[in-house]
């Protein structure tokens, strides 16, 4: 054999073993709302190879809204989505067996017009407060426990709400139309970055009534069996997300590469993005079980059935923690 046949052969093979060792890594598909803010770290995950690194291959499947992520999961789909933990303690109260990887603590505030007055949500009364989501919304629940503690205000009831799409309460706030606005951290950074100003944020609102805001609300949702039966590909996501966070935490390069993903029309809604990420990063800790019950006693108290179903008390076995 010549020494160029014999360099083909040793290519071949080593192509043969590429695909093979390839074709064994397990694939975790991803099913996630396809312009959200979870896609920055997806795209950042495996464009630096965070996911192989960790023993599995991501596929990010691009789905039209949350119930959407919902259904495939649900329906066996999709291996990953991302949702709040109280979806999953509603969910495990109901015999699901789902479990929640800690991905982001951000939150939202209330913002008003740069021109307004307001320094409190007592301002507001009588106001129009728009509100992205539904009367169940979290923040907005917390805000009106919050007004009732500190303001002795009903602020459903003083308050007039207009309650719409992420983008319309954007889109509305800042032709100032509204006297006050809830929305996505995202979209508030852009509202922000807009001119508007906080009267008072989430986490202000949840410290003033006892609940811990380090705890994350957002998270990756997974099926316990992947935690009975392969436990090394639900650790090696929560490793992926880490490694992938700790660079975003550092590197304003990787931001760069990442901005033409992120919709941001001006450097200084690119600035509030990128800062906004970057103060939801949670701890690499335990998640506060006890500070969860708390929040999910409160939500069960404001929100009901409607909201927590039967899961008046924290479930067992909802945070995927270290060493579990």
């Amino acid at each position: 054999m010549s020494f160029f046949s014999t360099v083909r052969a040793a290519s071949a093979a080593l192509l043969v073993c590429a695909s093979a060792a390839i074709a064994e890594t397990p694939v975790l598909r991803a099913a996630v709302l396809e312009f959200g803010t979870v896609n920055w770290e997806l795209d950042s995950l495996k464009h630096n190879g965070f996911d192989t690194a960790n023993g599995f291959q991501l596929e990010v499947q691009g789905v039209a809204g949350g119930s959407a992520a919902q259904v495939a999961f649900q329906g066996g789909e999709a291996d990953v989505i991302v949702s709040d933990w109280l979806w999953v303690a509603r969910q495990r109260a109901d015999g699901k067996d789902y479990i929640f990887i800690p991905y982001s603590k951000a939150v939202g505030a209330v913002l008003v017009p740069g021109d307004s007055t307001a320094t409190s949500l007592a301002d507001l009364k009588g106001g129009k407060i728009g509100i992205a989501g539904g009367p169940l919304d979290k923040s907005w629940l917390i805000l009106r426990a919050y007004a009732e503690k500190v303001h002795g205000m009903d602020l459903a009831a003083e308050t007039e709400q207009v309650f719409g799409a992420p983008p319309l309460i954007f889109k509305t706030a800042l032709q100032g139309e509204l006297d006050g606005a809830i929305n996505f951290w995202h979209f508030l950074a852009k509202m922000e970055a807009g001119g508007m100003k906080p009267i008072i944020t989430v986490d202000a609102a949840a410290r003033e009534l006892g609940l811990d805001p380090e705890t994350p609300l957002l998270g990756y949702v997974m099926h316990g069996d992947m935690l009975r039966d392969h436990p090394e590909l639900v650790e090696g996501l929560a490793a992926a997300s880490r490694a992938t966070k700790e660079l975003l935490a550092e590197s304003d390069a990787e931001w760069d590469r990442l901005r033409p993903r992120m919709n941001a029309k001006t450097d200084a809604q690119f600035d509030a993005l990128k800062a906004g990420f970057r103060a939801g990063i949670p701890a690499d800790a335990p998640v506060d079980e006890d500070a969860a019950a708390r929040m999910l006693a409160l939500m069960a108290e404001l929100g009901g059935e409607k909201l927590i179903g039967s899961a008046t008390t924290l479930p067992e076995g909802v945070f995927v923690q270290p060493g579990s």
